[in-house]
């Protein structure tokens, strides 16, 4: 199966976009999973200024990279969070504006509602990013969520994401939420839990990234069994866990690179994923979107694992037989 395979945008935004593009064409990627992060894709310019949208396409179009995918993360995390200052750096001077969480809420939907249009400009099917959640310090904190305080919780996501998720309907995307610590729904059961909430709507699917299931103890093939057909994008990087009677899997304040954290993200095929089982997965699923590598290695350059990641993605990457498996052998 010959799935697109993108680089994410947003680890290399301190590069020029047609930097990174004729980088990333030379190793091999069919497209970028472009970001709303530096001028990579600037939301607002793409919407009021034709020739600014225009450039862009030209040259990703001369590179012969397509655009399938735009990710909104940093933004994405203010609409359903708690403001406070730590979103300060997320998010764009004009959503942040005075600062007063109500307003910064706001501004950060209509910000990603801005986006969804500016995806469109770009052929973008999918929008991924994150929820926010107001009730994350309840999770492994204490004390712990009443039932009623989590009920509450994934009330107050579905409220501020409607108008988002109705966007997408007008527009014809779909948003593929990532299950990630920090967000609404971090896990498998939490996963159900939102979906259900959100009334299983259409537009709201799940960008699947094995390695924040991993660390949890999460089996990621038993994800995409449960979600067959709630998975709208994947993210591949690949993780280490190092627990070594001292270490532990929350952390402990400690930047990825610090050889105390218990782990820490690799270069996909480096990590203890089982690669393998996950495309036999997704396969069995019918998954024929995109493979976004996300660059996340603390302990390798860049630029030798993002070419290095391409060409793994690309070994790995095969088709689902053609004809049913107890045929083959007929």
């Amino acid at each position: 199966m010959s799935r697109p395979i993108l680089l994410l945008s947003g680890p290399f935004a301190d590069l020029p976009l047609e930097e990174l593009a004729a980088q990333a064409a030379g190793w091999g990627y069919t497209g970028l999973d472009l970001c709303t992060v530096g001028e990579h894709l600037e939301v607002q310019r793409v919407l009021d200024e034709d020739a600014h949208a225009e450039a862009r396409l030209e040259l990703l179009r001369r590179y012969e990279l397509e655009v399938p995918v735009v990710s909104c993360h940093r933004v994405s995390q203010a609409v359903g969070d708690l403001i406070d200052a730590r979103h300060r750096d997320l998010v764009p001077d004009y959503v942040w504006g005075d600062g007063n969480p109500v307003g910064v809420q706001q501004r950060a939907t209509e910000e990603v509602i801005a986006t969804i249009h500016a995806a469109q400009r770009f052929g973008a099917s999918i929008v991924a990013g994150f929820t926010g959640s107001p009730i994350w310090s309840y999770v492994v904190g204490y004390p712990s969520a009443p039932r009623e305080v989590v009920v509450e919780g994934m009330r107050e996501i579905v409220h501020r994401w409607t108008p988002i998720l109705e966007a997408c309907a007008d527009s014809g995307i779909r948003y593929a939420f990532e299950v990630h610590p920090g967000q609404i729904a971090f896990d498998l059961y939490s996963a159900e839990m939102i979906l259900e909430a959100f009334d299983h709507r259409e537009e709201f699917g799940f960008t699947f990234d094995p390695t924040h299931l991993f660390w949890q103890g999460i089996d990621p093939v038993e994800f995409l069994r449960r979600f067959p057909e709630r998975i709208y994008h994947v993210h591949v990087k690949d993780i280490a866990l190092t627990l070594n009677g001292r270490t532990g899997l929350l952390g402990s304040y400690l930047p990825y690179a610090d050889p105390r954290r218990g782990w820490s993200p690799r270069c996909p095929g480096r990590g203890a994923l089982d690669w393998e089982g996950i495309i036999r997965a997704l396969n069995a699923i019918g998954y024929e979107g995109a493979l976004s590598v996300e660059w996340a290695d603390p302990g390798m350059d860049r630029t030798t694992g993002a070419e290095e990641a391409c060409r793994f993605v690309k070994r790995l990457d095969f088709a689902p037989p053609t004809r049913p498996e107890n045929q083959a052998f007929r």
